[in-house]
Formats: C-alpha cells, sequence, structure tokens
C-alpha cells in the first residue's frame, strides 16, 4: 500500500486516485475548485466558469487510449459515459459497408462527447471509491522535503488543513502547475523545460441538433480548410456539436470571430460545416475562444539523473500540447495508468521500498518512449499549421510530388479503408507515422490512387480570402 498525494482534480488527476484507490492504494485527491458537476449535465458544462481550464469548453472527440485505459481500469466509467450520452465511432463508419475487419480495427474509435460527460463519471466513481479522499476547495501552497538525501525527496504537501505526508506526489496541476516553481524556491536543480509558443487561436461555438430532424448530414468530412484557417466539425452527446475555427493568432480577422453571427457566417463558408448547418441546428453557446498556447515538455530529469524524488508528473503537467490533434486527455490517462500500475515500487513498506529514483527515472524513461514522440509530432505540425495560417492568402501549390502524395493520402483515405485505417492509426496514438503510412501497401494504394486520378491537385475547400473578409467586416472593429 502506497500513501498517494495527488495534486490537481482534473480529468488526469480524478483518473489517477481512482486507479490507483482500485489498487489498494490510500490516495489524497486536492482541488482547488470547490465545484462539483453531477446535478445537471448543461448547467455543468456551460455555467462552470474555470478560467484556467479554457480547453473544458472547447471541443473534444477523445482518440483510442481514452476508451482503451477506461475499459481496463474503470469499465463503470466508462459505461456511466455511454449512459450519459457519450457515442462511439469506429473511424472505418465511414464506409457504407464496413471492410473486411483486420486485428485492432476494434480500437480505432473515437468517444464523441464534451469533456464534462468524462469529468462527470470521474467525479462520482472516485466518490464512491474507498480508499481515496478527495478535498474540493482546498489547494496545495507547497512540498515537503526529506532532511538529507542528495537529491531532494518530496514526502508530502502543505494546504491550508496542514502537512499531508505521501510516499508519492503526483503533479497533475495541468499547464500552470506551481510546482516547478516550489522546487526551484527549494534548491532543486531546474526542471528541464522544453517549450514551443504556438501562433494559433480557435473559436468554437456549439449548436443542438433538432430532435424532429436528422442527426447526421451524412458522409461528410470531419473538416474543411483555407490557406489561412481551419474549420471542424465535432458531433458530441445528446444530440450536440460543435464547429471550431482555427487560424493565425495574428490574423486581423480574428476579434471579429467573437461575434456569433459573424462567426456562424464564416463558418458556413466552410463545406463541411455547411453541410452540418443545413440541417438547421440551434445555437446553445455564445463564441468561446482560446489561444496563447505552448506545446511545452517538462521532465524532472536531467543529464545527471532526477532533480528530485517522491514526485511525477501527468498530463499538462509533463506534455502540454495544443489541441489541434487531441493528445491530452488520452496522454493523460496513459500517465496515469502508468503510476497506479507501478505505485507499489514507492510504499515506505521496508519489504518493497526501493532507492526513491529508481521509480522517478522509470517514470522519466517511459514518458520518454511513450509519450514525447507525440509531443514532437505536434511540435512540427503547429510549425507547419503556423506557417501556413500566416499567409493571408492562398499562394499557388508547388506541384512537387511529395506534397502531392501527401495531399493525396487524405483524399485517398475517404475511398481506401486500408489507407483509412492507417491515418486512424496514427490519429489515435496507436502508431507513429512512419509505421503506419509507410508499409507497401499503404503507399502503393496511395500510387494507385493517383494513377486513377491524374488530375489531382492539392488545394483547399474553404473559402478564398476575399470571402473570409467579406464575412468578417460586419464586426471588423471588435477587438
Amino acid at each position: 500500500m502506497t500513501r498517494v498525494a495527488i495534486i490537481g482534480g482534473g480529468i488526469g488527476g480524478l483518473a489517477t486516485a481512482l486507479f490507483l484507490g482500485r489498487r489498494g492504494h490510500v490516495v489524497t485527491l486536492f482541488e482547488r475548485d470547490r465545484y462539483r458537476p453531477g446535478t445537471d449535465l448543461e448547467e455543468d458544462f456551460f455555467g462552470w466558469r474555470r478560467p484556467a481550464v479554457p480547453q473544458a469548453i472547447q471541443p473534444h472527440g477523445l482518440l483510442a487510449p481514452v476508451r482503451d485505459v477506461l475499459r481496463a481500469e474503470a469499465p463503470d466509467v466508462y459505461a456511466a459515459m455511454l449512459r450519459m450520452g457519450a457515442r462511439e465511432r469506429n473511424e472505418l463508419d465511414w464506409f457504407p459497408e464496413r471492410p473486411p475487419a483486420r486485428p485492432g480495427d476494434e480500437d480505432l474509435v473515437t468517444v464523441q462527447t464534451r469533456r464534462i460527460v468524462l469529468e462527470t463519471a470521474l467525479h462520482h466513481a472516485v466518490e464512491r471509491q474507498p480508499g481515496i479522499e478527495l478535498r474540493r476547495g482546498e489547494a496545495v501552497d507547497n512540498l515537503v522535503f526529506a532532511d538529507g538525501p542528495e537529491v531532494p525527496q518530496v514526502i508530502g504537501v502543505r494546504s491550508a488543513s496542514g502537512v499531508g505526508m505521501a510516499d508519492l506526489v503526483v503533479d497533475a496541476a495541468g499547464r500552470r502547475s506551481p510546482v516547478t516553481g516550489w522546487l526551484a524556491e527549494a534548491g532543486c536543480r531546474a526542471a528541464v523545460v522544453d517549450n514551443h509558443r504556438t501562433g494559433i487561436a480557435y473559436f468554437c461555438r456549439w449548436y443542438r441538433l433538432r430532435a424532429e430532424g436528422p442527426q447526421h448530414p451524412g458522409r461528410v468530412p470531419a473538416g474543411s480548410a483555407s490557406a489561412f484557417a481551419a474549420a471542424g466539425v465535432f458531433p458530441s452527446d445528446n444530440g450536440t456539436f460543435a464547429v471550431a475555427l482555427t487560424l493565425s493568432g495574428t490574423d486581423p480577422t480574428r476579434g471579429a470571430l467573437g461575434d456569433p453571427e459573424v462567426f456562424d457566417a464564416v463558418a458556413r463558408r466552410f463545406p463541411a460545416v455547411a453541410a452540418w448547418m443545413a440541417l438547421h441546428p440551434q445555437a446553445t453557446s455564445d463564441v468561446y475562444a482560446m489561444a496563447g498556447l505552448d506545446n511545452r515538455w517538462t521532465a524532472l530529469v536531467d543529464q545527471d539523473g532526477p532533480v528530485v524524488t517522491g514526485l511525477v508528473g501527468i498530463g499538462d503537467a509533463v506534455t502540454h500540447t495544443n489541441p489541434t490533434l487531441g493528445q491530452g486527455v488520452a496522454l493523460a490517462l496513459r500517465a496515469g495508468q502508468w503510476v497506479a500500475q507501478h505505485a507499489d515500487a514507492v510504499s515506505t513498506d521496508p519489504s518493497v521500498s526501493t532507492d526513491p529514483s529508481v521509480f522517478t527515472t522509470a517514470h522519466h524513461r517511459w514518458a520518454l518512449r511513450v509519450l514525447r514522440p507525440w509531443f514532437d509530432i505536434q511540435v512540427e505540425a503547429d510549425r507547419a499549421g503556423e506557417a501556413r495560417f500566416t499567409a493571408l492568402a492562398a499562394a499557388p501549390v508547388a506541384s512537387t510530388a511529395p506534397l502531392r502524395e501527401k495531399a493525396a493520402l487524405a483524399a485517398c483515405a475517404l475511398d481506401d479503408p486500408v489507407v483509412m485505417r492507417a491515418r486512424a492509426q496514427v490519429r489515435h496514438l496507436l502508431l507513429p507515422e512512419d509505421q503506419a503510412l509507410g508499409t507497401a501497401e499503404v503507399r502503393s494504394r496511395v500510387a494507385r490512387w493517383l494513377e486513377q486520378h491524374p488530375d489531382f491537385t492539392p488545394g483547399f475547400d474553404g473559402p478564398s480570402r476575399e470571402d473570409w473578409e467579406s464575412s468578417t467586416r460586419p464586426a471588423e472593429s471588435a477587438v
């Protein structure tokens, strides 16, 4: 049995607490927010004000690892999400007839739901779980360190109620975690931080489909793009869906998108969104904006070894990524599962305890192997996206063979289940791009598709810059 203190009661903190509690560990979970979701789903989603968690109101599409980890660690939580309206969508459902199955197809499932559904299910499960004390409205003020070790060792936390001793402290405090600052104040060597500023801004609005009408527009791609912006549709729980617009944070028209009428007018210029708007949904929210995001990797191990022991991070405290690829929840649950599976190694029981640096190093090596590659992929994707979004008008696309083949991958996937499957394996964080898309089978399928479409040219289906600006002009003076 290990005593664990968790700083932060978001999705990562709640899930880690639950996974630990169900293995018999004793957990104290500190969450500074007093709000308890679970009485009214709509009020919880739109009424819970969380300025430090701007992504909470943004659309989510929960990737395969979320479903897989929950079904392994907390199947009751996953069942509760489905009862509350979350929906499963296999990527291969795109085709009118499901293609012949291959091993792993069953994992290519997006859970279509708002974040609040998962949070509510986790809150309820944590409250019922013996061995977990959830302290809402109680923030951790600092860490407690042991006297003597050459490498500083965390042995507890401080909060308004005093000192809470722990064999392991988990930092689940998110992208604004104060933990690295506390370590610096205590004289620890600096955490290793790799930070990449992203210049991308997000705007979203929520809608509800009419009960008496169609609940889906048919075989419509999830997104459309212009040279300087992208639009995506996120089907969700209980007949809701969100539309998200993404563009450069320096785009001079960005302020206009806060006007709901302007947002709708711009969004309808993208074919993927127009198909959903043709169902005449009811708008249920204002426009929500999110910007100023970083891709940031934080490690508590440097070239000389651990900078501290008795402490590990999960979720955004380790790998905070721009939400373009939707990695956050999936990687947080994977990290929480790893901590729960290995927590016995940090028990103070003399019969099982080990050098605390062993656990810290093992966690770091696991994170480098499992989490870091996806962080690097996000960084590269954002560099490419920002470079494209900062072009205020579509430039002629160079007709190079590599660029044409890359664009053809997306187009071919809509026709070919082999290519669709490979792209889904990357999207769901199951295989890196070179392994999934670099096979001889996939390459030959794409080459064949290009032969069948000799006039294919990479391009955009979204509005031109002129059309975009004409749609935003009514609110050009907005900040």
